[in-house]
């Protein structure tokens, strides 16, 4: 019974592997990892097997600690997993501050599949929140024939977004950089909102006693990240981690055929980032 499970299971990620690559191409990131997972099931399948018929041979602790190790390693997978979909499941809150969209790969006459869903998703909240800013963050790649930023720019003002709600970050290269990088742009743009502000002393809310005025503090930013469904727990994240009190994510849509794969590697990534202290 067992046996037939692991090896069910076995052939589902060598299946998938397959679909991966025959959709989405060889070259697709983290593909290996399924061909990986149906090996290791066949190991175990063969192990049960091997240690069946040399009893006296093996110590008692070695299938204690491959049955330990394997059940730590799903329970891992199963919670990042679980954190990776109630990321997916965010709604977005109305009327933030400032939405950081996270850039993806642009092709040479065109944005990427996925870049395209995240600048849907942002001209939507564009259209039903006029007074909140977007901040387009992404580098230009080795491959790439504008920053992922212009890309966006040209996307979005071609498909009516007002060009004074948009901000431009052209530098960053991951998604440590796009909010690093993007903080650094948004406080800019607060500094320079707060010197016009104070000349035109439109922020005088209590009158000092000799006749002067005292300069309101500027509440706390509600920003949003806007990027892929499975890439919005890891974002919101580290953008915690690089300053941002009131984080909200927003999720654009991804792509159907491959949502399990960018989940499972979306889990590799979020335990990475939790070793390198991004988050």
């Amino acid at each position: 019974m067992i046996d037939g499970i692991l090896i069910g299971l076995a052939v589902l990620c060598a299946a998938y592997f397959v679909v991966i690559v025959v959709y989405a191409g060889i070259g697709t990131s983290f593909a290996f990892i399924w061909l990986f997972f149906a090996a290791l099931l066949l190991f175990l399948v063969y192990g049960k097997w091997y240690y069946a018929r040399n009893l006296d041979r093996i110590p008692g602790w070695v299938p204690v600690s491959v049955v330990t190790t394997c059940v730590a390693g799903v329970a891992v997978l199963a919670m990042l997993c679980v954190l990776v979909f109630l990321g997916a499941a965010t709604s977005a809150k109305s009327n933030l501050d400032y939405v950081i969209v996270l850039g993806a790969r642009v092709k040479e006459r065109t944005v990427s599949n996925s870049l395209r869903k995240r600048l849907d998703k942002a001209m939507e909240y564009a259209e039903d929140n006029p007074d909140t800013i977007l901040v387009l963050s992404g580098g230009k790649g080795p491959d790439e024939p504008v920053s992922e930023a212009q890309a966006m720019y040209q996307y979005l003002v071609y498909n009516g977004v007002r060009p004074s709600q948009l901000l431009l970050e052209e530098h960053s290269v991951s998604t440590v950089e796009n909010l690093a990088y993007s903080k650094i742009i948004i406080d800019s743009h607060r500094e320079v909102i707060r010197h016009q502000r104070e000349e035109r002393n439109r922020l005088t809310f209590q009158r000092e006693p000799k006749g002067g005025y005292l300069i309101a503090a500027d509440k706390p930013l509600d920003v949003g990240v806007l990027t892929s469904n499975f890439h919005v727990y890891r974002a919101c994240m580290i953008a915690k981690k690089w300053g941002f009190e009131n984080v909200y994510g927003i999720s654009a849509q991804s792509d159907p055929v491959l949502f399990i794969h960018l989940c499972v590697r979306e889990c590799a990534s979020i335990v990475k980032d939790r070793i390198m202290g991004n988050m």
